[in-house]
């Protein structure tokens, strides 16, 4: 029963499981679940963090690179939003941060980067740095801006 619930209903599973689990009855409880699914947490966590910080890195490397005027205040605004989604998700899991994938955020981040300042601003894709330019700290302080590229630039 438990592990077709786990297929048919995600939720009513979860929460038969916290009660086996909080009333010590683990016989009963499906084991193998709920170790995937606390893995799982974790591994959605790390995806999040990296992924606030790819949106990070895609708008610092825009305000590095493009020519346009109209969408930097928008872009510094997103860089913002992103710096304190990632300190929300590494305040609630520190043992994440020294897990987090810089170099693979920074592709990430670079692509998106690439694809929208080609297509918009007919910049060439190898203007921008093949690694990162930054350290994880100038990405993450909220006084760091490439090049001037701060509020009010």
């Amino acid at each position: 029963m438990t592990s077709s619930l786990y297929e048919s209903d995600f939720y009513a599973w979860a929460n038969e499981q916290a009660t086996l689990l909080r009333t010590g009855n683990l016989s009963a409880a499906d084991i193998e679940h709920i170790a995937e699914e606390i893995e799982s947490m974790g591994k959605s966590d790390l995806r999040a963090m990296e992924s606030s910080l790819a949106r990070v890195i895609e708008h610092l490397l825009k305000l590095a690179h493009s020519p346009a005027e109209a969408p930097r205040a928008g872009w510094r605004e997103s860089v913002a939003v992103h710096r304190v989604e990632f300190a929300a998700l590494a305040e609630d899991n520190p043992g994440l941060v020294s897990r987090v994938r810089l170099p693979v955020a920074y592709e990430r981040g670079r692509q998106i980067a690439i694809a929208s300042l080609t297509h918009h601003d007919g910049v060439n894709g190898n203007a921008l740095p093949a690694t990162c330019p930054w350290s994880f700290n100038e990405i993450m302080d909220e006084g760091f801006w490439p090049g001037g590229a701060g509020p009010g630039h």
